[in-house]
């Protein structure tokens, strides 16, 4: 019986024995989370649901590979009629293969399926985050994002786009295994160690410009937006700036 104030929360994977996992997880008394979970294994009658004068849900649980349309498509079908409502991937994707889809989407937040009764823990954790959240990555206003990297919990590069390399004057498998303060003046880093990590680490994000260096030693400005991830890791999208008439004055 769902009581006064308690979340509506709708998952949707075609994998119906996942779906009765996670809705026991969820439910359970203990979770810390007061939420009712409907479970549907049909992202387009998932969509009927959200659609539905009957129906209010508080935060969508999503798988991304799905026979009928995968997650993005099916995020982007919710944000033609609910532009704010948190939508949360749950997925077995790696997340370097669809970062760059989850920021251009517009996915509030995305979680990595793995081994064991741990990641229903941080699924709970993920969904309270995205209901208090503002229903999408807060990538700021007119921000492009094109460049994606995966950080690990030892501040190296786990995976790198192509794009993200190209910016810093790399390919993509030389800045695996990388730290990420070399790709940043030391004045920079020092920044990033002050004001970016410590926002990012405690569950926050951090979108503004900050200064990229290349391994001629020049530099550019990019706009960056930092986010966290599962088991601590952390997601970077950047994009130059071309503010080529700015350095010379400067």
């Amino acid at each position: 019986m769902e009581t006064e104030g308690s979340l509506s929360i709708l998952h949707v994977d075609d994998d119906a024995a996942l779906g009765a996992l996670v809705e026991t997880y969820l439910e359970r008394d203990d979770s810390g989370l007061d939420c009712t979970v409907t479970t549907e294994t049909n992202p387009e009658t998932a969509l009927s649901l959200i659609r539905s004068s009957e129906t209010n849900f508080d935060c969508i649980v999503s798988d991304y590979d799905m026979p009928e349309m995968n997650g993005i498509d099916f995020l982007e079908a919710i944000r033609e009629t609910h532009p704010e409502l948190p939508v949360l991937l749950f997925s077995g994707e790696e997340t370097g293969d669809v970062a760059a889809e989850i920021i251009q989407a517009g996915v509030t937040d995305y979680l990595k399926k793995s081994v064991g009764t741990d990641q229903y823990t941080s699924l709970i954790r993920r969904v309270e985050h995205a209901v208090d959240s503002d229903g999408s990555f807060e990538t700021g206003n007119e921000v492009k994002l094109s460049g994606v990297g995966v950080i690990g919990t030892d501040e190296r590069f786990e995976r790198v786009g192509e794009t993200y390399a190209s910016y810093y004057g790399y390919e993509s498998e030389e800045l695996v295994g990388k730290h990420w303060s070399e790709l940043h003046p030391s004045n920079e880093v020092q920044h990033i160690r002050t004001h970016v990590i410590p926002a990012v680490r405690s569950g926050g994000k951090w979108t503004g410009q900050s200064k990229g260096l290349r391994p001629d030693e020049t530099t550019f400005t990019e706009s960056k937006m930092v986010t966290a991830l599962e088991d601590g890791r952390m997601l970077i999208a950047v994009d130059e700036i071309d503010d080529s008439g700015l350095a010379e004055q400067e």
